[in-house]
C-alpha cells in the first residue's frame, strides 16, 4: 500500500512539473513575436513616409492623373506640322487672398514648338502671403507628353502686400505625343494652376541696426 502510494505520488508530482528548458523557450517565442510585430510596425511607418514621393515620382514619370514631365533641355529638330489649343486655367485654394490669372486663356501651338506663357498674381492682403501651386493637364493621357523646361510651380512664392508679380512656363508639346494614336482626336490640352496657402511664412530678417533701436527702445 505504502509503495502504490509511493507511486502515485511520484506520478502526480512529475506531470505537475515543468519540463527542463521549455520556459526558456516561451520566453524566446515572445522576444521572437515581439521583435516582428516591431519591425512590421517600422516598415508600416516608413511606407506611410514615403508613400507621398513615391506617388509624385511615379506620376512625374508616367504621367499618371496628368501630371507634366520635366524637361531639361529642348526638343532635337524642328517642331511638326500638327497644331494643338493649350488652354490655361488658374485657381486659388481658400485662405488664400491672391488673384492668379493667365495673361492669355489659350494660344495655339505647333507640336515640338518652345513656347512662353506667362500668368499674374497679385496679393491683394496688407499682410506677407505665401503659397505653392499644385499643376496638371487634361486630358489626362496627355502629361507623359507635356514637357515643361521651366515653371514657377517648382518654388515657393511668397508675396509682399499688394505685390503683383509676372510669372512664366515654358513648355513644349513632346513630337512622341503624334505617333500615340489614342491621340490623333486631342486637339486641345488644358494646362491647370491652383496656389494654395503655405500657412508658416518665414518672418521677415532684421538688419542689425534695426535690431539694435528696437533693444533700445525696451
Amino acid at each position: 500500500m505504502r509503495k502504490a502510494r509511493g507511486v502515485i505520488m511520484t506520478t502526480g508530482s512529475n506531470s505537475d512539473r515543468q519540463p527542463a528548458g521549455q520556459r526558456p523557450r516561451r520566453v524566446s517565442r515572445d522576444a521572437v513575436v515581439g521583435i516582428a510585430c516591431g519591425v512590421g510596425v517600422a516598415l508600416m511607418v516608413g511606407a506611410a513616409f514615403a508613400a507621398v514621393p513615391f506617388y509624385n515620382w511615379f506620376c512625374r514619370t508616367t504621367g499618371f492623373n496628368g501630371t507634366t514631365q520635366v524637361a531639361t533641355a529642348r526638343p532635337a529638330g524642328a517642331p511638326l506640322a500638327r497644331q494643338v489649343a493649350v488652354r490655361f486655367d488658374s485657381n486659388v485654394g481658400g485662405g488664400l487672398p491672391w488673384k492668379f490669372e493667365p495673361e492669355k486663356t489659350e494660344i495655339n501651338v505647333r507640336v515640338g514648338e518652345v513656347v512662353t506663357a506667362y500668368y499674374t498674381v497679385t496679393n491683394q492682403s496688407a499682410r506677407r502671403t505665401a503659397g505653392q501651386a499644385a499643376y496638371n493637364v487634361a486630358p489626362l493621357s496627355v502629361g507623359s507628353y507635356f514637357q515643361k523646361i521651366n515653371c514657377f510651380c517648382f518654388t515657393e512664392q511668397t508675396m509682399e502686400p499688394g505685390e503683383k508679380r509676372e510669372m512664366a512656363v515654358v513648355f513644349y508639346v513632346d513630337p512622341s505625343f503624334v505617333n500615340d494614336s489614342g491621340n490623333d482626336n486631342v486637339n486641345t490640352i488644358t494646362l491647370s494652376y491652383t496656389f494654395f496657402a503655405i500657412r508658416d511664412v518665414a518672418p521677415e530678417p532684421v538688419a542689425s541696426g534695426e535690431a539694435d533701436k528696437r533693444k533700445g527702445s525696451l
